[in-house]
């Protein structure tokens, strides 16, 4: 697994990084939180995103916040504080797992493990929340170019459905395209 460490301390991200390596990980890069994380994530590709420091600042939250939504990928965070406030926020950002009480190298494993399944599972959801919103509006819109279709060419619900339905194989569309396509077309008009 490719690991991006972030961490200002140069002995303890020495440590880290003997530890990820003890674990096959492959250490992509090493920075410190000053850094341009979205930048170093671009140039390293890595799969995790590995981050210890005393306590989050706002602009590490930002940058972390700008990577999930921009190259999401699980982030584990190591603070030495535990602010409810601060690890809300650090959710909010995309952090996967915010562990308090810094790294332990022993505990190392377990939590990069959960923090990958975790990310999986949320990404899974993600998904199917974008997929049921794009279904959602595809309905929609296939309703409203139906009633488009009943009214200008006084059809029935049935033949109004089969005319788009028509509509959309004869351009090789899908049927929400087709409907907004009509849509379109009618607003013009």
């Amino acid at each position: 697994m490719r690991v991006m460490l972030v961490d200002d301390d140069p002995a303890r991200r020495a440590a880290i990084e003997a530890s990820l390596r003890s674990l096959e990980h492959e250490v992509v890069g090493a920075i410190t939180s000053a850094a341009d994380l979205s930048a170093a994530v671009r140039r390293h590709q890595p799969d995790v995103i590995l981050i210890d420091v005393d306590s989050p600042s706002r602009d590490t939250l930002e940058s972390l916040g700008q990577v999930t939504r921009d190259r999401p990928r699980p982030i584990v965070l190591f603070a030495h504080t535990g602010a409810p406030d601060t690890i809300k926020k650090a959710l909010q950002a995309g952090v996967t797992s915010y562990v308090v009480d810094g790294l332990n190298a022993s505990r190392l494993k377990p939590i990069l493990d959960v923090a990958i399944a975790r990310f999986e599972e949320f990404q899974a959801l993600r998904n199917e929340l974008e997929e049921t919103k794009s279904k959602l509006a595809d309905r929609r819109d296939i309703e409203k170019a139906k009633g488009l279709l009943m009214k200008r060419r006084n059809l029935d619900e049935n033949s109004a459905y089969e005319l788009l339905r028509r509509m959309a194989m004869d351009r090789n569309l899908k049927l929400g395209e087709a409907a907004r396509a009509l849509i379109a077309a009618a607003e013009l008009l």
